[in-house]
């Protein structure tokens, strides 16, 4: 499927006890810029007004998304780690990104943050290879000089 034929769908109630995703915003893709479509969506504490984080679905397979990138990437406010949030709203985004044709899924963590390997433990993911990454991106200008990267076949 082309750019061109991609349509964003209806993910439905995504809902794991008391966190449910909310999606917040739908990215089209800007190839000039190598970026695919994505959802955005904010980690709520569900029946309250509480945000606890974010998480997003990145829809293709570039090889660097797939290298450095991920299909998932997540954030999980400080004050709200350790209850396992990442792990969960991951699982949630799973039927989505099968959906989507999204298997296996990539996850790629910086080898220091120890709490996002644990997540892609908990997921039963696979660490395939630690990977360096190119002078020349984003990641790289932000500080981010290796990558460990994860399959998850949800």
């Amino acid at each position: 499927m082309g750019d061109a034929d991609f349509r964003f769908l209806d993910p439905g109630p995504l809902v794991d006890r008391d966190l449910r995703l909310m999606l917040v915003e739908t990215k089209p893709a800007d190839p000039d810029r190598g970026f695919v479509p994505a959802y955005v969506f904010d980690m709520v504490l569900d029946g309250t007004p509480i945000t606890v984080g974010s998480i997003n679905l990145r829809i293709g397979n570039t090889d660097f998304l797939v290298r450095y990138g991920g299909h998932i990437g997540y954030h999980v406010f400080p004050e709200h780690r350790g209850h396992r949030f990442a792990a969960r709203a991951c699982r949630l985004l799973f039927p989505l990104a099968r959906t989507h044709g999204l298997t296996p899924l990539w996850i790629t963590v910086t080898p220091e943050n120890t709490p996002s390997r644990r997540t892609c433990e908990i997921l039963g993911a696979t660490m395939v290879e630690i990977v360096d990454v190119p002078p020349d991106c984003d990641m790289y200008a932000e500080g981010e000089r290796r990558k460990c990267r994860y399959r998850v076949d949800p």
